[in-house]
């Protein structure tokens, strides 16, 4: 298809129809080859953007007639949002006057810019509109359909959101006449650059987002959205210390030369007086602006001219005649190794595996990390990575779904059964005992509080042993299946058996190392105890490995006994 085909609405785009119709009879019919001299420049001329904006509307309308669920949850988001876009707004007309007005509202629209950019990359499915090669057999040129899915991108409750911070913002800083003036052009110039600049990244990497890596950055997401919220509390306990809005002025001073936000900057300098730089600041949001459509016309007219690479590499010689990789060399021979690297590559390959070893990873580092930031950390916060990972182990079974079949033939006694639940405890062993320690490590060098590194460790370890051990035994006493589809972790009729499974495991696992625990107490509250909590690293790390090892061996024979059980439960999902 060439890029500089003109605009089909004749069939496709004039009459409203649906896309794949009007794509099939625009593009394969003689009429539009054949078309009279009168009807082609008509044709040329047409616009397709009330077509496109249409069709998002169809889009939205459609996704909500699927279920009642999926309605009162759109209803639920719309009321939230508005009502934090509102409370939003009047914080910021609020801020009117204030010194520090200006830092807060520079600083709101750049965050509000950040999000927009990594949105697509992470949320790659929340508008079916981002993804343009659905419209290839189209024949439309790059710019009418720059134009088009730039003024459809205003339809939704992103745009509306960010017109409410935009207009808060302008209206916290414009003072005089010039500077409202200015303040109605830096709200259009700035929601443009963000909507644009989303759909230039998603156009740049729609390649990437459309495969099956590419999907799985939404696996991210829940990291983001951890490690945003503690960026967000720790800044509030930072401005609510001396100094306050204060020790926000050098860094606005920096964002209000970065577009969008220098579109607010504009406003700022002007209401001050200073027209010239304010021209400078609102000409870098329209060069921004320009750039990015130019940016995203250009990735268009590439994914919409060249052909689909995605499964040539797929077809290469050398891709099939790979051997094992590198990992499997370096694990233990025998069905150990094999399932160690079966485990090792669902953490790798499986989205839901992927996701819940992220959201563990982040969490056992974030609460530790960020509460001895704040300085209110405790070392033994540097436990909870050991904890977070230690769920890991929890229904073991339930990550290979219906495909657990595969495994249960090749368990034919209490022996099978046993190494498969030792290759599986080793492979999570690979991953926490190293990220544990790092934990408890960067803690420790962060609170200075070197002499309680060895018991900290001990402590972690034999928390994780006990996590081990009542992981084993939950696994093939309350398995229950992990849908392959949509976000729920749980098959419908089984949360009660996940609820059992984790939570009694993590009190029966308290349990298991309350003997570490209660020696960590005596030694600390005594009087010569200090002289010998070293100890507790080598006993903690032997304590754990014995019962770890012993809740393997009572799993063993319940596993082999109810391979048929769990099968079923497992591949409800």
């Amino acid at each position: 298809m060439s890029p500089h085909a003109s605009v089909n609405t004749g069939t496709g785009a004039g009459s409203g129809a649906e896309p794949g119709t009007g794509a099939g009879t625009g593009a394969g019919s003689d009429t539009g080859a054949g078309s009279t001299a009168t009807a082609a420049p008509r044709t040329s001329t047409a616009s397709i953007t009330p077509v496109v904006v249409r069709l998002k509307l169809s889009l939205l309308r459609n996704g909500l007639r699927q279920s009642a669920g999926r309605r009162a949850a759109y209803v639920t988001s719309v009321v939230l949002v508005l009502l934090f876009a509102a409370l939003q707004l009047i914080g910021l007309i609020a801020l009117r006057g204030n010194a520090h007005a200006t830092a807060v509202a520079v600083l709101l629209v750049a965050i509000l810019a950040l999000g927009w950019a990594v949105m697509p990359l992470f949320f790659p499915s929340g508008d079916e509109t981002l993804d343009p090669t659905r419209l290839v057999m189209l024949p439309l040129r790059p710019r009418p359909l720059v134009r088009a899915l730039l003024v459809a991108s205003l339809v939704g409750i992103g745009p509306l959101f960010t017109l409410c911070l935009l207009v808060g913002s302008v209206i916290s800083v414009a003072h005089g006449t010039a500077a409202y003036v200015t303040a109605v052009v830096a709200v259009i110039v700035a929601l443009l650059v963000s909507v644009a600049l989303a759909r230039a990244v998603a156009a740049a990497n729609i390649r990437l987002l459309s495969s099956r890596k590419g999907r799985d950055l939404a696996v991210l997401s829940g990291l983001v959205i951890a490690i945003g919220a503690q960026l967000v509390n720790f800044g509030a306990q930072r401005l609510g210390a001396a100094g306050g809005l204060s020790q926000l002025d050098p860094v606005a001073d920096v964002l209000r030369w970065v577009p969008p936000a220098s579109a607010i900057g504009a406003v700022d300098s002007v209401s001050e007086g200073s027209y010239a730089v304010g021209v400078v600041q609102l000409a870098l949001s329209v060069a921004a602006l320009v750039g990015l459509l130019a940016l995203w016309s250009r990735h268009l007219t590439r994914l919409m001219t060249s052909p689909d690479g995605s499964t040539l590499q797929a077809a290469e010689p050398a891709a099939r005649e790979r051997g094992s990789s590198g990992l499997g060399r370096l694990l233990p021979s025998g069905r150990t190794g094999t399932v160690m690297e079966r485990s090792l590559r669902y953490v790798w390959r499986d989205p839901k595996t992927k996701a819940a070893w992220v959201t563990s990873l982040a969490i056992g580092l974030i609460v530790p990390v960020f509460n001895a930031l704040q300085g209110t950390g405790s070392i033994y916060f540097a436990c909870f990575a050991a904890g977070m990972l230690g769920i890991q182990m929890y229904n073991q079974f339930g990550q290979d779904t219906s495909a657990f079949w595969m495994v249960a033939m090749t368990i034919s006694s209490t022996r099978d059964a046993y190494v498969e639940l030792r290759g599986r405890a080793l492979a999570l062993l690979v991953i926490t005992l190293p990220y544990a320690t790092l934990v408890t490590v960067l803690t420790t060098a962060m609170l200075g509080d070197w002499p309680r590194l060895p018991e900290v460790l001990g402590l972690s370890f034999a928390l994780l042993g006990a996590m081990l051990a009542t992981g084993a035994w939950t696994s093939a006493r309350f398995p229950y299946s992990i849908p392959q589809e949509g976000y729920k972790n749980v098959a419908p009729g089984q949360a009660g058996l996940a609820w059992i499974a984790v939570f009694g495991g993590m009190v029966s696992a308290a349990l298991l190392a309350a003997p570490v625990i209660a020696l960590t107490i005596w030694l600390n509250v005594s009087r010569d105890g200090d002289e010998w909590t070293w100890l507790l690293l080598p006993l903690g790390a032997g304590y754990g490995a014995l019962i770890t090892v012993a809740g393997l061996r009572l799993a063993a024979p319940r596993t082999a006994r109810r391979l048929p059980e769990i099968l079923a439960a497992v591949s409800k999902g």
